[in-house]
């Protein structure tokens, strides 16, 4: 994401609102900016995304009540527009400040960048503006309006009237490792075993469909990020949904990819685990709280029975160990490290199978780059290697990487290509 873009596009509020049969339905009761001015096709899309965004911040469906307590809850959605890019939506849900039953209502944060932990501190900010008034919100989201997103690794500082507290100043730092800024690691492995992870991520490297049942918003959104991430330097390129709507859980029944979440106790339907025809097999990756004492259980609803084979096993073992000296490390780690060390595992893994790459695309007169794809998967010594490399060079996350990979000398993803020169290095050490 390019430093200096707006950090957001909208700040909306929605509100339950009281239908006649006494259920209560998520609308909008606020937006900032408000948006004048816009052409016919923008007005156009620009509604299709208010119409939606409703629904996503309460996707639990309409059974709510008004109630005295509540905790505040973060969690995100990714809304995908026609031409294929995506929106992001940060949401807190909180309980305002007041005395007896009231309702919850969400404050919706769209914008194109992803950087969960720079939002999360942004909403912690409004939560806090919100108690003491509405009106304390919008200076401060006009300030952070008008500050240019940081370059990673930067701070931007905003300032802000608090009344009785004066002017304070919010610092807002991005991370240096921009491919690890909308991830926390830390929620996947509290909730899934080192193992079970292995299988959700040799799923999704496969581009399987994945279904992520959770009771809290929060840690819905949180691990189907994580499983996202996981596969850096590629990108899911398929139906991503980290928290479906209950009312749209239909639209999960198609036979092509997805990793959609969806909040427990709404059941996933028959019709979304059995499906239809398909030619992918479905993983689902269970996590629930228990109400006493918050134990959480690990178990897995339903699985294909080929996860173990699909991943090298060499290397997967290798993986394995990473992920369970990191659950034994007693040592107190930040957010950071533990982000670092399981990104590592994983980022290794794809050097080990894919690092030779850019050694297989023939560069013509024109700039353009060809990819030769059966040197490629014959240069791979190992033979369990090069049995999954084949498969992989199939996806669609794969083409996806070598087209952009085609179209340049300088290559993408310059901490990928960081991995990949420190391999070589070791490798020649070693000889």
């Amino acid at each position: 994401y390019s430093a200096g873009q707006f950090f957001f596009e909208y700040l909306v509020v929605v509100s339950l609102k009281k239908m006649p049969d006494g259920h209560y339905e998520p609308k909008i009761s606020y937006q900032f900016p408000k948006r004048e001015n816009l052409l016919k096709g923008q007005k156009e899309e620009e509604e299709r995304l208010l119409q939606a965004i409703p629904l996503f911040c309460f996707p639990d469906g309409n059974n709510w009540a008004p109630v005295a307590e509540f905790t505040s809850e973060t969690f995100s959605f990714v809304l995908t527009n026609v031409d294929g890019s995506r929106k992001i939506g940060y949401c807190r849900r909180l309980l305002p400040a007041g005395r007896g039953t009231r309702l919850p209502e969400v404050f919706c944060i769209i914008s194109c960048l992803g950087c969960f932990g720079l939002f999360s501190k942004i909403l912690d900010e409004v939560e806090k503006r919100r108690q003491i008034s509405m009106a304390v919100i919008y200076p401060f989201m006009q300030g952070l309006r008008e500050s240019p997103f940081p370059a990673p690794g930067k701070t931007v500082t905003i300032k802000s009237f608090i009344p009785e507290s004066g002017t304070e100043l919010i610092k807002l730092t991005r991370p240096v490792d921009a491919h690890l800024e909308h991830v926390e690691f830390q929620a996947l492995l509290q909730r899934l075993s080192p193992q079970l992870i292995l299988h959700i991520f040799a799923s999704a490297v496969l581009e399987r469909r994945l279904i992520f049942l959770a009771e809290e918003l929060s840690v819905l959104s949180q691990c189907i990020h994580a499983v996202a991430a996981l596969l850096y330097p590629f990108t899911w390129a398929h139906t991503y949904i980290p928290v479906v709507p209950e009312c749209l859980l239909d639209t999960v029944c198609c036979p092509t990819p997805f990793m959609v979440g969806i909040q427990m106790p709404s059941p996933p339907q028959p019709a979304i685990i059995n499906g239809p025809p398909r030619k992918t097999p479905l993983t689902t990756a269970h996590s629930h709280g228990a109400r006493q004492g918050r134990v959480l259980q690990r178990s897995v609803a339903l699985q294909v029975g080929d996860e173990e084979e699909i991943l090298p096993a060499k290397l997967q073992n290798e993986v394995l160990t990473s992920l369970n000296r990191h659950n034994s490390n007693n040592n107190v780690q930040t957010s950071e490290q533990v982000n670092a060390l399981v990104s590592e595992a994983f980022v290794q893994f794809f050097v080990r199978i894919v690092g030779h790459y850019a050694s297989h695309i023939k560069w013509g007169k024109n700039g353009q780059g060809t990819f030769q794809e059966r040197a490629f998967c014959k240069a791979v010594a190992s033979k369990t290697n090069r049995k999954f490399v084949k498969k992989f060079v199939k996806t669609n996350m794969f083409s996806l990487f070598i087209e952009e990979a085609e179209k340049s000398r300088i290559p993408q993803e310059a901490y990928f290509q960081q991995k990949i020169a420190e391999y070589h290095e070791q490798k020649k050490h070693r000889r």
